[in-house]
């Protein structure tokens, strides 16, 4: 007997020309507020969550399994709580996740939210996937190229105040200087972007040399800080939420802290659909993806360009050289969740000076268990002074013990630094 599909509740032109109230969950900070702001600019109504807490994952456990991907309890949790806080009418919000639709857990995340609305009573909330791949189709949702376009600066811009923050912060003479010319530039940026000519590339050359220009004014301290990267699964990498503050914890340790931008995820997931495929038929695919993933890269390098000629902060790593990195440790072949890319943003800190890392890492999460911390001892025989630590994230997890570890990290880390001062001045 054949199966009925179950069909969802999809999000039409009604619901938008209504202003129904998408919710988005909360990852990257400035970056989302600058999408959300070029999505507002084509008529959408969203509003990023920002709520955070035990109730998070506690409401999450309540309409999930508690063996589901961390990232999945908190997104789900925090979007049932937004909910059922009475902020919002049920009746005129939409959901909204993004996706890349590859051979991940994270792939789930549609059905596993359509379930836990239905238990929770709120099955006639629509849920919208966010994905170039096409997941499904939403009348009242298109992306369009121009908006696509508007939404690579953002990614460029966010990556670029996230990286001048972090290698300012740890020094500024004036506490909070960094982060207050941040939040100034995206106010103006989210302006910017959704004028006629906000997303020319005369116009993010002009706005990059004046970040730069400005970030480079700031006060600071001479002096020389512990290094620490952090890598992993992309939600708990980046979302204060699913990694319990982690670089707020390393700056309060005295570690400045370097994380690679979203801009080299972006480029991963279309460099690997672009690659060519024995016996494949999706040719017109792959040759739109090499078209964006040469767009991506020209766009990279004009960042790295003008932050070599400013001269002051260390620029990204170009794509190209961090693929290179990865001959001989791990095959491009390896793309389930964050896949190769994992293990070359290791390789790439380390040869940018950054030693210490911390590989976070949803508990059970098999691509990133797999390319995280089973790619270390490769590594660490490649590079024996590199210090690596995973961290598993999940609600089960204790904070406690997530502290203690990136303590020892850091405790092997000065001892290093001493040795090797040691070893120079002998």
């Amino acid at each position: 007997m054949r199966l009925m599909q179950k069909t969802y509740q999809p999000f039409t032109a009604e619901m938008k020309a209504a202003g129904y109230t998408i919710l988005i969950p909360n990852m990257l900070p400035t970056h989302f507020r600058l999408l959300i702001r070029i999505f507002e600019h084509y008529g959408y109504n969203m509003e990023l969550l920002t709520s955070s807490g035990p109730e998070i994952s506690e409401t999450g456990l309540k309409y999930v399994h508690n063996d589901t991907c961390y990232p999945a309890i908190l997104v789900i949790g925090q979007f049932i709580h937004a909910i059922q806080s009475g902020k919002y009418d049920p009746h005129r919000v939409a959901l909204m996740l993004f996706q890349t639709g590859g051979g991940c857990r994270a792939s789930n995340y549609i059905s596993l939210l359509r379930k836990a609305l239905e238990k929770a009573g709120c099955g006639y909330v629509p849920v919208i996937s966010f994905s170039f791949a096409g997941i499904e189709k939403h009348s009242g949702f298109r992306l369009s190229i121009p908006m696509i376009y508007r939404m690579l600066y953002a990614v460029i811009y966010g990556d670029l105040l996230m990286s001048l923050v972090n290698q300012v912060r740890p020094y500024e003479v004036h506490a909070g200087e960094s982060e207050e010319l941040a939040e100034r530039w995206t106010v103006r940026l989210t302006d910017e972007l959704v004028q006629k000519h906000g997303a020319q590339g005369r116009r993010a050359r002009r706005n990059i040399a004046m970040i730069l220009m400005d970030f480079a004014r700031i006060p600071r301290r001479d002096e020389k800080r512990l290094k620490v990267g952090v890598v992993g699964e992309i939600y708990v990498k980046y979302s204060p939420l699913g990694n319990n503050n982690l670089e707020a914890f390393l700056l309060g340790e005295g570690a400045e802290v370097v994380v690679p931008g979203l801009l080299d995820f972006c480029m991963y997931s279309v460099y690997s659909v672009s690659r060519p495929r024995r016996f494949s038929m999706r040719w017109l695919l792959s040759h739109f993806n090499g078209l964006a993933y040469r767009l991506l890269r020209s766009k990279q390098n004009m960042l790295i360009n003008l932050m070599r000629e400013e001269g002051t902060f260390d620029p990204p790593t170009p794509f190209d050289h961090t693929v290179s990195l990865t001959r001989g440790v791990i095959g491009l072949g390896v793309k389930m969740g964050e896949g190769w890319l994992l293990t070359a943003e290791m390789l790439e800190l380390y040869e940018k000076g950054v030693h210490n890392i911390v590989c976070t890492q949803p508990f059970g999460c098999l691509p990133n268990h797999i390319c995280g911390k089973g790619m270390m001892k490769p590594i660490k025989d490649r590079h024996p002074d590199i210090n690596i630590v995973a961290i598993d994230y999940d609600a089960g997890a204790t904070r406690v013990n997530q502290v203690n570890c990136l303590k020892l990290m850091l405790a092997n880390a000065r001892q290093n630094e001493r040795d090797a001062a040691g070893a120079r001045s002998a």
